[in-house]
């Protein structure tokens, strides 16, 4: 039985019957609000989590999807405002326009506001004990704000067309996407009443496993085409991006580090976790 494939079918049918919604005569805000979290993606993160909670306590699945949810829709409005004019620029995402271009600036800034809360909302009132909720809220909005998130953004815009140095680099990424991912995997944790030692471990599997995903995403970038990657690519020019300051071979070698020291980190969980997230890692970055 393929674990992955039913995960994420149950997770993408939750999804698709807890869309966000809104009251009132807006002529297109509840459908731009929905479309962008129903073109799919990756769903990566929610993997992770319900992957934790699937192995260490799978009598607790169905109650964490409204924490997996929410937490994809915190990733998603991030991608919305990364996509602004004012920012990226992009007009495709997921293989489908982007909401500025489908709608306007303003659409698209709102429906990120919306997802943004939202999220919170999602996990606040998901079916898991008050403290368990507690955490769960400080874990997200520590990791995907000014502590993480929102920080490592705002270094990447600061500092276009400028180099960095690979630790200032490294810092730009660990925040901007390493952190999120990290905590995708530690909120699982957190559901699963995991000891502080194995959230210790976990968390940190997640940072180097969140460098790792962009390096992954800076070679996409500069190898594949817009239509296999289903978003704009050879669009990292001004940005600080690993190939950018290694070239491509150094990005790939690069990788492989990671890669080792990833493996390393998998030695520090539980056995059937570890086995469980080393099968997601190869099947994203094809080792």
């Amino acid at each position: 039985m393929n674990k992955k494939k039913d995960i994420l079918e149950d997770f993408e049918r939750y999804l698709n019957q807890h869309l966000p919604s809104t009251e009132g005569f807006h002529p297109h805000f509840q459908k731009a609000l929905q479309e962008i979290l129903q073109v799919g993606g990756k769903r990566f993160r929610p993997m992770l989590l319900l992957s934790v909670v699937d192995v260490c306590s799978p009598l607790l699945l169905q109650n964490s999807y409204p924490v997996a949810l929410g937490l994809e829709m915190l990733h998603t409005y991030s991608l919305i405002h990364d996509d602004l004019p004012t920012m990226d620029d992009s007009n495709l995402r997921r293989g489908h326009p982007t909401l500025h271009i489908t709608y306007d600036e303003v659409t698209a800034v709102l429906a990120g506001d919306a997802l943004n809360t939202d999220a919170f909302y999602k996990i606040s009132t998901a079916p898991l004990s008050a403290q368990t909720r507690i955490e769960l809220v400080e874990v997200l909005a520590k990791n995907g704000g000014s502590g993480g998130m929102v920080i490592g953004q705002a270094i990447d815009c600061e500092f276009e067309d400028m180099v960095l140095k690979q630790d200032e680099l490294e810092f730009l990424h660990l925040n901007k996407t390493a952190k999120l991912i990290a905590a995708s995997l530690l909120m699982g944790a957190i559901i699963c009443e995991l000891d502080e030692k194995s959230k210790t471990a976990i968390y940190n599997f997640g940072l180097n496993l969140g460098l790792l995903f962009q390096i992954q995403d800076d070679i996409i970038d500069a190898t594949l085409s817009e239509e296999e990657a289903g978003k704009p690519t050879k669009n990292d020019e001004h940005k600080n991006s690993f190939v950018n300051l290694l070239g491509l071979d150094g990005a790939l070698k690069y990788k492989q580090k990671a890669l080792e020291v990833l493996h390393m980190e998998l030695e520090k969980l539980d056995e059937n976790l570890a086995k469980r997230l080393d099968d997601i890692a190869k099947g994203y970055f094809n080792e």
